[in-house]
């Protein structure tokens, strides 16, 4: 069965937005602990989020509790479609894309290449039991960590979302990158074994 794709992510996204302001700060607060409990979670090295838009589950508090060793990155958006990533701390300057997201305001040399990267968790607009991905749309995360699909992890990657953000099943296209996982506020699902 083909899925709409385009009602799919107006009908996720209207759910996601729909969390009352209390329920999202509790669900920040219960998926920075499914994160930092991955068997797989770096104690150093750098370590991607992103910046919660358009009722995104926030990665503020995982941040702050990330081990020390750990540098925390944002992604950039770079003219090759595909992502960077600049290291970046609260304070520091940032900068909004085409798209009107906020990026590190750094210099092109201080930035990293996904190769570069430990662990990056991204957000979903949906997911399935198997760990199929429903992304925005725009194949930046498809695109970036490509060669993923001759050379498996690292960087480990990590799907965060809502629990309201499951449904039954999602098609899974030649281009799209495994996830290692996709963590909720409640669980999470360990994809390494998924097909």
């Amino acid at each position: 069965m083909t899925v709409d794709r385009t009602a799919l992510r107006r009908e996720l996204r209207n759910r996601r937005r729909e969390l009352p302001a209390g329920e999202r700060i509790a669900a920040a607060e219960r998926l920075a602990a499914q994160l930092l409990a991955l068997p797989f979670a770096p104690s150093s090295g750098h370590v991607a989020g992103y910046w919660a838009m358009d009722g995104e589950i926030a990665l503020h508090v995982w941040q702050l509790r990330l081990p020390r060793e750990c540098v925390y990155c944002l992604p950039v958006l770079n003219d090759n479609g595909r992502l960077r990533f600049a290291p970046w701390r609260p304070g520091d300057a940032l900068v909004s894309n085409r798209h009107g997201i906020p990026e590190p305001d750094i210099a092109e040399t201080s930035m990293l290449e996904p190769e570069q990267m430990d662990l990056v968790v991204a957000p979903l607009v949906g997911f399935d039991g198997r760990g199929h991905r429903l992304g925005m749309g725009g194949g930046w995360y498809d695109r970036s960590f490509a060669f993923r699909h001759q050379r498996p992890a690292p960087p480990w990657l990590v799907g965060a979302a809502f629990d309201v953000q499951r449904v039954e099943t999602l098609d899974r296209a030649d281009w799209d990158v495994a996830l290692d996982a996709v963590c909720t506020q409640s669980s999470t699902l360990d994809c390494r074994s998924s097909e």
